[in-house]
């Protein structure tokens, strides 16, 4: 099955209060902070579509609401996939595919990086896979869409502000709507 456009923003609307794992945002807050911090920079339709359905594997999956405390990856990155593939172009899916890996390639790309995490983030990394090496750092960044993941990565880390006015979905609905295949 297939998401329109209208059940995304039905999803966020029935499921999008949930809190963001460990975080202080609702998985709905943090999506449209994400695509706000990438409307903000400039960035293509197709990448703010992808910063704001970045975690959409969070609302589709059935694990609970923080998968990593209890242990567990959700794969969200993948979760959401099939249910977009029929609405949105690679250049949407291929950032929301890439999110994760982005961070172990930041990790090992920039030192510091890992420092900035919030508690949360680093716990799922471990479960994700951990730190990348050299090589598949190097492998990583080589893919196309990998330099998307990367900025949308750093708009994911930045969208955990509690409280903060963003646009609501139907701003970011417009937006997805311009999109074509």
């Amino acid at each position: 099955m297939s998401l329109a456009i209208d059940d995304i923003v039905m999803l966020f609307e029935t499921r999008g209060g949930t809190m963001y794992g460990a975080e202080a945002v609702s998985q709905v807050e943090h999506a449209l902070q994400a695509g706000m911090l990438a409307e903000a920079t400039g960035a293509s339709r197709e990448l703010v579509t992808a910063a704001v359905l970045h975690d959409l594997g969070h609302l589709v999956h059935k694990m609970g609401d923080d998968p990593a405390a209890q242990g567990t990856d959700d794969v969200h990155q993948y979760l959401a996939l099939p249910f977009l593939r029929a609405t949105f172009p690679e250049a949407v899916l291929a950032p929301i595919r890439l999110h994760v890996d982005a961070k172990r390639y930041l990790c090992a790309a920039e030192p510091g990086y890992w420092d900035t995490l919030s508690f949360a983030s680093k716990r799922s990394l471990e479960l994700q896979g951990g730190i990348y090496s050299e090589e598949e750092a190097g492998a990583f960044i080589a893919q196309v869409f990998a330099h998307d993941a990367v900025a949308l990565r750093r708009w994911d880390d930045q969208a955990k502000v509690l409280a903060l006015e963003t646009p609501d979905i139907s701003h970011f609905a417009t937006i997805m709507r311009s999109i074509r295949l």
